[in-house]
């Protein structure tokens, strides 16, 4: 059996945050949006689904229709089954990921980031799979007291811890 492998790089915007996942169900498109919307008061986001059956189309929800696209478009670029893709404005990934991983479709949460992603992918007579993701840059050192100070004051400046 003969497989190709290529890396699909997400397009999205700086300032920008993604969820890109796998579930298993159509039903994950309005389980995602019902999570997403009562977890953040006037959220905005676009959400994709690729069907891995029947008709196989790419679903689409979401409250901002530059960020549906978004999500849409990179869907289509990476045109795995059961992959989903969430793209947020003005919203952290920490915000709603739990929300998104007790939906019971959902399967596995790959990445959840606003850096530069790449997905690796596989081809094969069948279709599409999602082998994993490359998330931002590879480490170029390790944290000292100066760099544990810059996390401790950036996580109380944003409000994550007090």
């Amino acid at each position: 059996m003969e497989s190709e492998t290529q890396i699909v790089s997400l397009e999205y915007p700086e300032g920008l945050n993604i969820i890109f996942g796998m579930s298993h169900f159509i039903k994950t498109v309005e389980d995602l949006y019902e999570a997403l919307v009562n977890t953040v008061p006037g959220i905005q986001f676009g959400l994709a689904f690729c069907e891995a059956s029947g008709d196989c189309l790419v679903r689409a929800e979401g409250t901002d229709p530059e960020l549906t696209r978004i999500a849409v478009d990179n869907a289509q670029a990476v045109g795995a089954g059961h992959t989903f893709l969430i793209v947020l404005r003005d919203v952290f990934p920490i915000n709603v990921l739990d929300r998104v991983k007790s939906v019971p479709e959902v399967c596995r949460i790959f990445c959840a980031t606003a850096n530069p992603v790449q997905v690796v992918v596989v081809q094969t007579a069948q279709g599409r799979g999602v082998l994993g993701v490359i998330d931002g840059s590879a480490p170029k050192g390790v944290e000292d007291a100066e760099g544990r100070q810059w996390r401790h004051g950036l996580l109380r400046q944003i409000g994550y811890k007090k």
